[in-house]
């Protein structure tokens, strides 16, 4: 039974590939019906994606600093006959063609630091390109494949709103290293937030995915990308039949941004704090679902705050589509775009009502003023700047965080030393609170014998003091 089951899979969507797209998208779904059904191939499906499939080699050059660097006796008899040593590293990921002028969506995790990046097409042919978008919270990049004159072959994207647990999948990259290798299986869930990622909101697939197929294709039956392969559950680092794809429609919304030539990805600025339903909270508020995403904090004047919503209330649908959760909830806000006004389904004292809200982006109120600290004390190589709602979105800091917070600091810099980290807000210093980047360097230019400080980590306050 098991066999038949599988020839019946596969039969199923050699059926759909031998019609024309068009009708391939209107066609109902059906089991095979023939012996003849069931000895169909994947083979047309694969020849017309796995074109647009590429192999991204991302290149590194890193320092190895010397076993002995920082060692007075070595560094007394040996001086720098045992220099700090530059040597180059190298990854492999995959990326798809998504438009033809040579356009290629992958991970950003596959080309972040990268000096160098080839892409190698699947006739062998290599190009040169380089990085025309990125961003680490949703794991996406946008290469452009440096040639003249050339026209590639591209992998359309579809609508990954349409897709159902329960479809055909293919998955097409290059695990391993191996090269282009094509996997097929079926769409195991939707809106998997499990993944430690910002996206929040995967495609979850049974098709082997393995590691160098970050950023490959999962394409569905019509020939149509519906996911970027991402990540995979594994504790021993290969495929166990669990993977995970960013959804073709936050793809979309990412290429939209590259192509209009965004220097960053802006993500709409809510002005809430959200978090899951728990059983508890739902059959207290009278949910027959565990589902929704439940209102903990509203940021005074933000975009949440004009639509009426209050602590408490929970958002159970953007525009009509069901919110599972509040990574779900970012997903749907996302891939509306900037600009669009969208209606939240908000369920209050077990009453639904309907609230508009306006997506823009997170506004910088307050300049950020950044400052890098010199000088003789303990901030000395911190960049520091004036908390807004915009630094705290892309600091990943709560939306209503304000103060003065360290952005960045130098290497084995005062600061550094003594262990000051990025997103450490700064409370005070000697007593005196610190509101702006000013008052911190006019504070710290007083150069006293001491120095108490107060800072705040990962919401905990922490106290320190140097000589």
């Amino acid at each position: 039974m098991q066999v038949l089951l599988t020839r019946a899979a596969v039969s199923m969507i050699a059926l759909v590939m031998a019609m024309p797209l068009s009708a391939a998208a209107q066609t109902a779904k059906s089991v095979p019906e023939s012996q003849m059904q069931m000895q169909l191939s994947f083979a047309p499906l694969v020849k017309q994606t796995a074109g647009a499939v590429v192999n991204v080699y991302a290149e590194r050059v890193v320092q190895r600093q010397s076993p002995f660097a920082g060692d007075p006796f070595f560094e007394q008899f040996f001086g720098q006959r045992m220099p700090n040593r530059t040597e180059k590293q190298s990854s492999l990921g995959s990326g798809v063609i998504v438009e033809a002028n040579g356009t290629v969506i992958t991970n950003n995790h596959v080309v972040d630091g990268a000096d160098d990046i080839k892409i190698a097409l699947s006739d062998g042919r290599e190009f040169p390109c380089k990085v025309i978008l990125k961003d680490d919270r949703v794991d996406l990049a946008v290469l452009k494949i440096q040639s003249k004159n050339e026209t590639f072959p591209i992998l359309p994207l579809g609508n990954s709103d349409g897709v159902e647990v329960g479809d055909l999948v293919l998955a097409i990259g290059n695990p391993f290293g191996v090269g282009q290798t094509v996997t097929s299986g079926i769409v195991s869930a939707l809106a998997r937030n499990q993944v430690k990622n910002e996206v929040g909101f995967f495609i979850q697939t049974d098709a082997s995915i393995n590691p160098g197929n970050s950023g490959g294709a999962l394409a569905n039956m019509s020939g149509e990308l519906i996911g970027l392969n991402t990540a995979i559950f594994s504790q021993g680092g290969g495929s166990n039949g669990i993977g995970f794809a960013i959804p073709a429609n936050l793809v979309k919304v990412f290429l939209a941004a590259a192509d209009r030539g965004d220097k960053t990805f802006d993500r709409p600025y809510i002005g809430a704090s959200f978090e899951p339903v728990t059983s508890d909270v739902a059959e207290a508020l009278g949910l027959d679902k565990v589902r929704g995403a439940l209102v903990t904090k509203v940021v005074d004047g933000g975009p949440a705050a004009k639509a009426g919503l209050k602590p408490g209330e929970v958002v159970t649908a953007l525009n009509n589509i069901p919110v599972e959760h509040p990574d779900a909830l970012g997903y749907r806000l996302t891939t509306a775009g900037l600009g669009v006004t969208v209606a939240l389904t908000v369920l209050d004292g077990g009453k639904e009502h309907q609230a508009s809200m306006t997506l823009a982006a997170a506004p910088e109120t307050t300049p950020r003023a950044e400052k890098l600290i010199e000088g003789n004390n303990p901030f000395a190589g911190v960049t520091v700047a004036n908390l807004s709602p915009r630094v705290a979105d892309e600091l990943h800091l709560p939306p209503d965080t304000a103060g003065v917070v360290v952005e960045g600091l130098k290497a084995n810099s005062p600061a550094d030393r003594v262990g000051f980290a990025p997103k450490d807000i700064i409370i005070s210093v000697n007593g005196v609170a610190i509101t702006s980047t000013d008052m911190l360097q006019q504070t710290v230019s007083g150069n006293p014998s001491f120095w108490r400080v107060e800072i705040e980590r990962d919401g905990q306050r922490i106290r320190q003091f140097f000589r």
